[in-house]
């Protein structure tokens, strides 16, 4: 009876638990289905969270790793520059055609232009600059070459080497770039051909002087003929350039009248080109850098006056000629083609394209009204005019100013080579 009773209890107690656990289940199950349904939710919040953390963590390393291509193509180009570059073929010329040239300002705008035609001729060529409007890459591309040698000198200072021929073009030639410190332009102009007039006297070489058509001012005659006078202010912002080319050519000749040193001068009117500094205050530059910024071209004054526009190769074939001849008068080297400011302002946006505003500001005291040269002397003594059209000269001077400000913006860039630098 007793172990009935148990057996019965067991089998009840079974019966309980399975219907408890029947009863149960659902309930379970659907807990299960709230807390994986929870967890699932918890892990997409979690997933949204984490995505800007992983972007922003793979931002980062991308950052990093451009910081370090950077440091890499800074590092390459370093290396590159290092490598000894090809030079152009120079003319071979034997000791008795050739000559041992100084060019002072050679790293200059036109000075640099005059060092690459000598070297090419085959001549030796000593540039003597203190890089105050000049600049090494202007001549970087010779650096090396057995017949180039470059001196880091004012000529202020004098000069003590052995050479045949001697083109002082050394002086701030932009009004920006004069006007900075008048007194050094003064000096520069004087006591730097007092020195190179004192070498040429000492080695008995032949000198050319770089003068300008600044040594006209404001002109009342026109053209400009060498017989010429000048209309000039002797104590006007403009005066530490345009008296001081005066008394260069005073020099000169006193040196040749007295000391028979051989004397050529070259009054250089305006001139453009490739190597212009990008915003050196001239008319070519401040137009051309302001039509490729889209911004508005500033004409000073009514825009009435008058310039006439030579492109530096043609100015450099002058200058040859003007060394290699038995002529000791002043000569002007210019293109007596005569454009208005606001002429040549629309020259300039048009060949642009960028439709540039064409405005107007406040006139430049003592600016000359009208200049355009009497080149009769040139054509006669010379055999020398102007060959370059303005139209080809803007565009290869528009082309080097693009290349020199998308330059600027990217920062340092790899060396240009040699074609690029000899127009």
């Amino acid at each position: 009876m007793i172990i009935w009773r148990r057996t019965t209890l067991r089998v009840v107690l079974y019966i309980f638990i399975f219907l408890s656990g029947v009863l149960l289940c659902p309930t379970l199950f659907f807990e299960a289905d709230k807390t994986e349904t929870k967890i699932e939710h918890q892990t997409e919040g979690f997933k949204e969270m984490m995505v800007p953390v992983i972007n922003n963590s793979l931002r980062k390393e991308l950052d990093e790793a451009n910081e370090r291509i950077k440091a890499l193509e800074m590092k390459l180009m370093s290396l590159e520059s290092r490598v000894p570059k090809p030079f152009p073929n120079v003319k071979f010329l034997n000791y008795r055609t050739k000559k041992r040239i100084l060019v002072t300002g050679g790293a200059g705008f036109v000075g640099s232009h005059l060092v690459d035609r000598l070297m090419l001729k085959g001549h030796e060529v000593i540039v003597v600059d203190n890089f105050f409007t000049g600049s090494k890459k202007n001549i970087e591309h010779w650096s090396g070459h057995e017949n180039f040698e470059l001196i880091h000198q004012d000529i202020v200072n004098p000069l003590f080497i052995e050479v045949d021929e001697i083109y002082h073009l050394a002086s701030p030639a932009s009004p920006p770039h004069y006007m900075f410190n008048p007194v050094k332009t003064v000096k520069t102009n004087t006591i730097g051909t007092i020195n190179m007039l004192g070498l040429a006297k000492r080695v008995g070489a032949k000198i050319l002087i770089a003068s300008t058509s600044e040594v006209y001012g404001d002109p009342e005659v026109h053209p400009q003929p060498e017989t010429y006078w000048g209309h000039v202010n002797p104590i006007g912002p403009r005066a530490c350039y345009d008296e001081g080319k005066r008394v260069a050519e005073t020099l000169s000749y006193a040196y040749a009248k007295h000391d028979k040193v051989s004397v050529r001068v070259a009054r250089i009117f305006n001139t453009y080109g490739p190597r212009m500094h990008v915003d050196d205050g001239r008319v070519v530059s401040n137009f051309i850098s302001q039509a490729l910024r889209n911004k508005t071209i500033t004409v000073y004054g009514h825009g009435n006056q008058t310039r006439s526009f030579q492109y530096v190769s043609d100015l450099i074939d002058g200058l040859i000629a003007l060394m290699a001849s038995n002529y000791s008068l002043p000569v002007n080297l210019g293109n007596p083609i005569e454009y208005s400011i606001t002429e040549f302002a629309v020259i300039i946006r048009n060949l642009v394209g960028n439709n540039n505003t064409i405005g107007s500001t406040e006139a430049v005291e003592d600016d000359p009204q009208r200049r355009k040269p009497d080149i009769s002397r040139a054509k006669k003594y010379l055999n020398w005019e102007p060959k370059v059209s303005l139209k080809q000269g803007l565009e290869h001077t528009v082309s080097y100013f693009r290349q020199e400000l998308q330059r600027t913006a990217a920062g340092p860039s790899r060396h240009r080579s040699l074609k690029g630098n000899i127009p």
